[in-house]
């Protein structure tokens, strides 16, 4: 057996004290992979991070609307099997014990995945998506399904048949989208990370929104089969946690080949809890100030251009850069390709927004579509190039703050185009790059802002680097929204403000 002292043994009995003295509210507010080190010092158990979970999602849930389903019986019996392991000495991998939360368009064996719509109220999955499997494999607890725009389609987290979730920072407001729960869930420490998937920006939409961080890898290293596509050719699955660190520790869990899953590409393994922590110093930062920067709120400016100030001292510098248009790849009829047959039977179950959506993308020729996935394939074969003079791109996430829910849902049902949200988001899909946003400040109303970071593809661990860089050079991820248990939910209005 091995040995242990005196005074080893008596840090070990401090440390579990003081974890036991720490209320939920402290326990939940914790890192990822603070958790994930006290998992290993055995001075705290899955059992209770799970319920030091499960109590904020009592008390916040309904304020917040995140959660569609809670796995409380699931999670809870999860955790004492995993608890049964950490005490023989078994830990599965950083991620063993920890609370993550699952986006509710992945799917879980024998637990509903509505992707927030009428359409899939009922619809019971019997087989895990990938992820959900090597989430389990790697023990995580899976504590629930968070809510989202119905079917992802959309940027707002508004248009749900189960209700719009509310921003943590602002609960008039909306947190992004379609993510939105996954983000209002992590920012609100009712996990201690969930999975988000990005189509056209919805992992780090709601990332920026909620003052998270959200990552979408390279297109294809992270498996989506199981999950109810939006977009196939653009539709990515990835982490939104409240620190790069806590991204890179459920990456090394979620990256890999699967062969059953027609988007996933073949990469060598990499750690990138560990490559995360190489240096920064050479590293060549472009700025592409159009069309990324146009239109740009003064209160999303302000704090964007102080972060890049921050990022060109600790680098090579940064300089005016451009990146490859988009012009005519329209892919639309992917989505209506997967709701063929359930518009066909149940049209009238689907929200207004997304019939629309659905009739648009049933209107495409086939013709059209073609020219458009060549398109696709040569862009993103020939990416890369544009990454010639420097290294990573750095941008606003978004240009504007995030709209109040009743105009959000207006805009949403109007004949207006749609997603102002990801305009800044989408053109990475198509490249099928690596995105990260980071919280790099707050509006004058107290709203974060989020930075987005961006390489060529499979250069995760180098995007990881510089967000953890910046991050340990500020303290906006240290922030947590205001709420408190007798925050009331404010009514839905629409004021002249959102009107526009």
């Amino acid at each position: 057996m091995p040995q242990i002292t005196r005074r080893g043994f008596t840090l070990t009995l401090a440390g579990a004290l003081a974890a036991r003295a720490q209320s939920p509210e402290d326990l939940a507010g914790i890192s990822l992979a603070d958790a994930s080190a006290r998992i290993r010092a055995r001075s705290v158990t899955a059992t209770e991070l799970t319920k030091a979970c499960l109590a904020r999602i009592a008390i916040y849930n309904p304020k917040l609307n995140a959660f569609i389903t809670v796995m409380r019986e699931q999670a809870l019996a999860q955790a004492r099997d995993l608890d049964l392991e950490q005490r023989a000495g078994r830990l599965r991998s950083p991620l063993h014990g920890i609370p993550i939360a699952l986006k509710d368009n992945i799917d879980t064996a024998g637990v509903r995945t509505t992707a927030a719509s009428a359409v899939f109220d009922d619809r019971i999955p019997e087989a895990d998506a990938e992820v959900a499997r090597r989430l389990k494999a790697a023990g995580a607890v899976l504590i629930g399904k968070t809510n989202l725009h119905e079917f992802a389609m959309g940027g707002t987290s508004a248009i749900s048949y189960y209700g719009p979730v509310r921003n943590p920072w602002a609960l008039d407001r909306n947190p992004g989208g379609s993510s939105g729960g996954s983000a209002a869930a992590t920012a609100a420490d009712l996990c201690f990370g969930a999975l988000g998937t990005d189509t056209g920006g919805s992992i780090r939409t709601p990332a920026s929104f909620c003052g998270v961080v959200g990552f979408k890898p390279t297109y294809g290293l992270v498996s989506i089969r199981g999950i109810i596509p939006l977009t196939l050719s653009l539709d990515h699955c990835g982490p939104i946690t409240r620190t790069v660190e806590d991204a890179a520790i459920l990456l090394n869990a979620l990256a890999g080949y699967d062969r059953l899953d027609i988007a996933s590409v073949e990469h060598p393994r990499e750690d990138y809890a560990a490559a995360m922590k190489q240096p920064v110093s050479s590293l060549r930062l472009g700025i592409p100030r159009a069309p990324f920067f146009d239109l740009l709120d003064a209160d999303v400016a302000q704090p964007v251009e102080a972060a890049i100030a921050v990022l060109a001292k600790m680098t090579k510098g940064a300089r005016d850069v451009a990146l490859p248009p988009i012009r005519d790849i329209g892919l639309g009829g992917e989505a209506y390709a997967y709701h063929e047959e359930f518009y066909a039977r149940s049209a009238g179950r689907y929200q207004i927004a997304t019939r629309r959506a659905l009739q648009n993308g049933g209107n495409l020729k086939a013709a059209d579509y073609i020219r458009s996935r060549w398109k696709l394939e040569l862009l993103r074969r020939t990416i890369d190039d544009a990454f010639t003079d420097f290294d990573v791109v750095v941008l606003p996430t978004r240009r504007r703050t995030p709209r109040k829910i009743d105009a959000a849902i207006k805009r949403e049902e109007s004949d207006k185009p749609r997603n102002p949200e990801l305009e800044n988001t989408g053109q990475f899909n198509l490249y099928g790059i690596p995105a990260i946003s980071v919280p790099c400040g707050f509006t004058s109303t107290g709203l974060p802002v989020g930075l987005m970071i961006a390489g060529p593809r499979f250069s995760e661990a180098r995007v990881l680097a510089l967000a953890s860089a910046y991050e340990q050079a500020t303290e906006w991820h240290k922030r947590k929204p205001p709420l408190t248990p007798a925050t009331v939910v404010p009514a839905l209005a629409v004021t002249d403000e959102d009107k526009e």
